[in-house]
């Protein structure tokens, strides 16, 4: 029935999907302001929103109770207003609960006055802490916090470095009792309680666009002030009060991750398998991470969506078959509800051991949201249920919206939605659908499996170069092969070596494998496709090509997917007009990294300083904003050999192989070897 207002499926399901999507867009502006008003005011309108809404719900209820008493009052309660009116309200509630959520995390932030000051804190190591050559960096949970032995208020987790040059023996204690001899920062452990002298600052990132956002990585993850450890020799020395029970399983988990690096001998092999056990990230090498991306695999190698869902899929195949063989449990639950409640259930395990990072959460929260769905037994569209999966996530992490995951992930569900033509009818899952012979059930996988990448491809293609400005060419043959080899070889073999540490070598020579596909592949000059970044207008038009080529429409509705990506495709930014010039100076911390601009040429002075092995200002920075601006380098002018002037020129180098390299550096410098190097005189510098 459809006829009166209230009644009817799908005006339900219209205005369940305004209230969806009003949420959602209200959360989306809030996120987009440069400014916070008041925690009152956003209470205030959450406030206004909620009881908007319930009372709404009352006011349609009770008119279709007793029946609309008048016309006008049959048209105000029409399914249009009551959608818009519901999309309004939503926003204004998902706006001011944002906004308020914001209000109250900024409210526990450092206090200027102790920026860069000498603070004694003690607290306990959190999480895994992670390794570098220069020592280590860890997330301190504070429980004291003292200045010249008065106490101060700091945020209750800091992000800490601890460097391996100024570390101390040993030292006393308050009391004059002597402690146990300090260890070598590498050999902290989650769980551990430790007393540091410490210097903090709050949470500052480089403003240059399309880079890295450090300052809004450390908001998701709840950090308020960074730092390092003080252990000179005139400061007091950290010292290990205590081995607590607190974080089990980052404890664990750290146990697993020494355990994978004394197992496997190849350190670049070991980090790899690290990250797909542990979620160790930080354990692969930069070079690997340019072969992962230049390949289009960098998803399967961390913890990620695909990883969580396969495993969810596996683990509710197994919890079913187990269920079926009690006959007691299949009356008291079907095995299908079963296998679904387990697989979800033990998905979050899994995730909570890889280090519940934000793809895996929002993974959770979407299996968890449509699992509860399908619990129901009633049949939702596709799209109401990917908007409330979407919703719940936002509803958890608003701030999950300004991540380039958040919207590959939704995109890629939805299209794959929408050009399944058994997707508004069909809503079993992989682990209840049945296919005759083991033949019959490889085959559908096999082609299921290539023609769902091939139309995620199509499909995020146009999205891909709008947040990264660059796309894999061979990334569809390399997810081809990469991705069952991964999922079904190189997973598995990983995380078993938890059981059977030998298994880990198994899983090294897998790795090894694969890797030396991709680097082929990587090699190839074709092998990725870079652009300038395109207006948003553009970017919108290239997103929706994108779509329709992907959809199941006929190919003369389809085709005008193409002239969509156009705009995508050919875009360039303007440049300087003839006798001008243009200069950008990027921000970098330390050092210089200035790009000259005029209508025909480029020059870069300057790359920036080196910030440790695998990470410097080149490949954090100016990397990203060249290819915004769609560049192509003319010359790379060094001014001298410190650190903070050439420490991202490598990177630079190696994304600009038509630049010439210009410098004073003596013969012998590691770049030398990356490009024929030119010299000039002190007066020339000049």
């Amino acid at each position: 029935m459809h006829g009166k207002f209230g009644r009817g499926r799908n005006s339900r399901e219209a205005f369940i999907f305004s209230l969806l999507l009003g949420f959602v867009l209200g959360t989306a502006l809030q996120l987009q302001q440069r400014e916070l008003f008041t925690g009152s005011a956003y209470l205030f309108m959450g406030f206004l929103g909620f009881f908007g809404l319930v009372a709404g719900v009352f006011a349609c209820s009770l008119a279709i109770k007793n029946g609309a008493p008048s016309h006008w009052l049959r048209r105000w309660l029409g399914l249009w207003m009551r959608s818009a009116l519901g999309l309004l309200l939503a926003a204004v509630l998902g706006f001011g609960l944002t906004g308020w959520r914001a209000t109250v995390f900024q409210a526990g932030s450092l206090r200027l006055a102790l920026e860069g000051q000498d603070i004694a804190v003690q607290g306990v190591v959190a999480a895994m802490p992670q390794r570098n050559e220069a020592g280590v960096r860890l997330r301190l949970e504070v429980e004291t916090a003292t200045r010249n032995g008065a106490p101060v208020a700091v945020p209750p987790a800091i992000y800490l470095g601890w460097y391996n040059n100024t570390a101390r023996d040993e030292a006393r204690d308050d009391s004059g009792a002597q402690p146990e001899p300090q260890r070598n920062p590498s050999d902290l452990r989650a769980g551990e309680r430790w007393r540091f002298t410490v210097r903090l600052k709050a949470p500052h990132g480089n403003v240059n666009p399309h880079g890295f956002d450090y300052e809004l990585w450390l908001w998701e993850q709840g950090l308020q002030a960074t730092g390092y450890v003080r252990a000179g020799p005139k400061d007091a020395a950290p010292q290990r009060l205590a081995d607590t029970w607190a974080h089990p399983v980052e404890r664990a988990r750290q146990s697993v991750r020494d355990a994978i690096f004394a197992r496997v001998t190849d350190q670049r092999l070991a980090g790899v398998i690290a990250a797909l056990v542990v979620g160790d990230q930080a354990a692969i090498e930069r070079a690997d991470w340019d072969i992962f991306r230049a390949t289009g695999v960098a998803h399967l190698m961390s913890i990620s969506g695909l990883h969580v869902t396969m495993f969810a899929w596996a683990a509710a195949l197994l919890v079913g078959l187990l269920w079926r063989r009690s006959e007691r449990l299949c009356l008291a639950l079907p095995a299908q509800s079963a296998g679904l409640i387990g697989g979800v259930l033990l998905a979050a395990a899994y995730a909570l051991f890889s280090g519940w990072g934000v793809p895996s959460q929002r993974t959770v929260l979407m299996l968890a949201t449509v699992g509860l769905l399908r619990l129901s037994a009633r049949r939702w569209p596709w799209s109401l249920v990917l908007l409330l999966a979407c919703a719940v996530v936002v509803l958890a992490d608003p701030w999950a919206m300004l991540q380039a995951g958040f919207w590959l992930s939704f995109v890629a569900v939805g299209v794959l939605f929408a050009t399944n033509s058994g997707a508004n009818n069909d809503h079993s899952t992989p682990a209840t659908r049945h296919i005759d012979g083991y033949f019959g059930r490889a085959k559908a996988f096999l082609v299921g499996t290539l023609r769902e990448q091939w139309v995620v491809t199509l499909a995020l293609t146009p999205l891909s170069l709008l947040l990264f400005n660059q796309v894999s060419v061979v990334g569809l043959v390399a997810n081809a092969l990469a991705i069952p080899w991964v999922t079904l070889v190189v997973t598995p073999l990983a995380m078993a070596g938890a059981f059977f540490a030998p298994l880990w070598s198994v899983a090294a020579w897998a790795v090894a494998a694969l890797g030396w596909l991709l680097q082929v592949l990587a090699g190839l000059p074709f092998a990725t496709v870079s652009i300038a970044a395109p207006p948003i207008w553009a970017a919108a038009f290239g997103v929706l090509g994108g779509i329709l080529l992907a959809t199941r429409l006929p190919w003369g509705w389809r085709g005008f997917g193409v002239p969509l990506l156009l705009p995508v495709l050919l875009w360039q930014p303007l440049r300087p007009a003839a006798g001008e010039f243009e200069l950008i100076a990027a921000d970098i911390g330390q050092g210089n990294a200035v790009l000259v601009r005029t209508a025909a040429h480029s020059l870069l002075y300057d790359a920036g300083p080196r910030f440790g092995r695998d990470s410097d200002a080149g490949h954090r920075t100016l990397v990203p904003l060249l290819r915004a601006l769609g560049e192509q380098l003319d010359t790379v002018l060094l001014s001298h050999r410190d650190a903070d002037h050439t420490g991202g020129a490598a990177a630079v180098l190696a994304m600009q192989p038509q630049a010439g390299l210009l410098s004073s550096l003596e013969d012998g410098h590691e770049l030398h070897a990356l490009r024929p190097m030119g010299t000039f005189t002190a007066s020339q510098r000049c």
